[in-house]
């Protein structure tokens, strides 16, 4: 498996054993303190016969293991160990503490509901980055860029190992495996989602880029296209299918120009083919491109004009 820099804490605590672990006075120093300057740590302060403590308790440990490594917990039994409960000052349990950089930086006392907590956990593993994650994405974007995309496959199928959610990677990724001429994998990759990133931008990007190569495999011949739009310029067919040709050949702004006028002349024609098309053509380039900035606005001109 690749790795990303310096992955001491994040990514190495999902792997440790010791994610969730009972803490004593003797080894608080070392598994609070200190093991906070690599992972943010939760400490929860319990004892045997308190009664929140044995609902909060589980509550907090699942919230910490859905974190996926991004934070530890230590459990302090107060009976057990009343020198640092004096010195933090617990009075009451259930108390937890959040520890960053060696200090505390957040808490509360009682239990609270699921919801509360994974917004209590996620604050608190914010502070920890990702992990390097995102110095491998673009890492992985310039192996794109310079044409090396069986690395960038590589690197980005690494990151989602990491992250599977990660919109970026997934993108990335499927748009390696079409620079490869991987159609089917992509597919596959699109067909296996995970549902929270399915109308992620990256993702529907890459929706649209093979719904145009699908386009792109049945496109008619440019050159007589052009001759039936310049014979009859209404012949809208015709210059739809011109633009999926121009398409298919890299001439993007082309393809562009002639779905305007096919849109200018006909917006509703073939239930409104040539918007739609236009729209899947603006999903497939990036937000920035300066085809699809323009498009869009001539676009939005006609709509609203």
């Amino acid at each position: 498996m690749l790795t990303f820099g310096d992955q001491s804490g994040a990514a190495n605590a999902a792997a440790d054993e010791n994610l969730i672990k009972d803490g004593t006075e003797a080894t608080f120093m070392a598994d609070v303190i200190e093991a906070s300057k690599e992972t943010p740590v939760i400490v929860d302060f319990w004892a045997p016969w308190c009664g929140p403590c044995k609902q909060l308790g589980p509550a907090l440990e699942a919230a910490v293991t859905a974190a996926k490594g991004k934070v530890r917990m230590v459990k302090i039994n107060v009976d057990e160990n009343p020198a640092i409960s004096a010195e933090l000052r617990i009075q009451s349990i259930p108390t937890v503490y959040a520890f960053h950089e060696g200090k505390p930086v957040d808490g509360f006392q009682g239990a609270l509901p699921a919801s509360e907590l994974k917004t209590f956990v996620d604050k608190l593993a914010a502070l920890a980055g990702d992990g390097g994650l995102a110095d491998a994405i673009e890492a992985a974007e310039g192996m794109l860029a310079d044409g090396d995309f069986a690395d960038a496959v590589e690197t980005f199928a690494a990151i989602l190992e990491e992250e599977p959610e990660n919109p970026l990677a997934f993108g990335g990724l499927l748009r390696a495996h079409l620079a490869l001429g991987e159609v089917a994998q992509a597919e596959a990759l699109l067909a296996a989602v995970p549902a929270k990133i399915a109308n992620a931008q990256e993702v529907e990007a890459a929706r649209a880029q093979i719904a145009l190569l699908h386009q792109a495999a049945n496109a008619g011949p440019e050159a007589e296209l052009r001759a039936a739009v310049e014979a009859d310029p209404d012949n809208h067919q015709a210059r739809f299918d011109l633009a999926q040709a121009l398409h298919a050949a890299g001439k993007v702004e082309e393809a562009v120009n002639e779905l305007l006028e096919l849109f200018r002349r006909d917006r509703e024609w073939n239930d409104a083919a040539a918007k739609t098309q236009l729209f899947t053509i603006f999903e497939a380039l990036t937000p920035k491109d300066p085809i699809a900035l323009t498009g869009r606005r001539k676009l939005s001109s006609m709509i609203f004009a």
